[in-house]
């Protein structure tokens, strides 16, 4: 293996770890520090980049083989998060419906009814298909979207070039 192709692949999985921890830091810090309660949709657009961190710091410290392997299916599982992101972007603008079962409280089980009648009082329940928050006219799936799919591409170009 040539140097310039290690360094590629190193630095390759330290954009892309870097990225997905700043990426998980900002939606945990508007969660709890701003009170943005996610969505079904929104906490299965995180998964990718909980799985990109470790895979990305693989690429960083592995070999060769062992590097592009990592940086593969990081891509492959940031292309399914930019999907999942493309759909529920899809569904807050009224493209074609969200899930069914989005937006249905905390599913805990209060016992009896007046903690139940309490637990409705405090439960906040989110819809997929209502955009929290926009920035510069595009809702947080968007950005996930636009942004799944750029690390993807950085994984997945690294990954197969050779």
């Amino acid at each position: 293996m040539n140097m310039a192709a290690a360094l590629r692949l190193k630095r390759a999985g330290l954009w892309l770890a870097l990225a997905s921890a700043l990426i998980l830091g900002v939606v945990l810090v508007l969660q709890y520090g701003y009170g943005y309660a996610p969505c079904k949709l929104c906490l299965t657009e995180r998964l990718p980049y909980y799985a990109a961190i470790p895979l990305g710091l693989a690429a960083v410290f592995a070999p060769e083989r062992l590097a592009r392997l990592a940086l593969g299916l990081a891509a492959l599982g940031l292309l399914y998060g930019a999907g999942i992101g493309v759909y529920h972007a899809g569904a807050e603008w009224g493209f074609w419906p969200g899930p069914s079962d989005c937006g249905g409280g905390t599913g805990a089980n209060p016992g009896q009814v007046g903690d139940f009648l309490n637990q409705l009082q405090t439960t906040k329940v989110v819809d997929c298909s209502v955009a929290a928050m926009r920035v510069l006219g595009i809702s947080l799936a968007g950005w996930n979207a636009v942004v799944a799919f750029v690390l993807a591409a950085l994984a997945g170009t690294a990954a197969v070039r050779s």
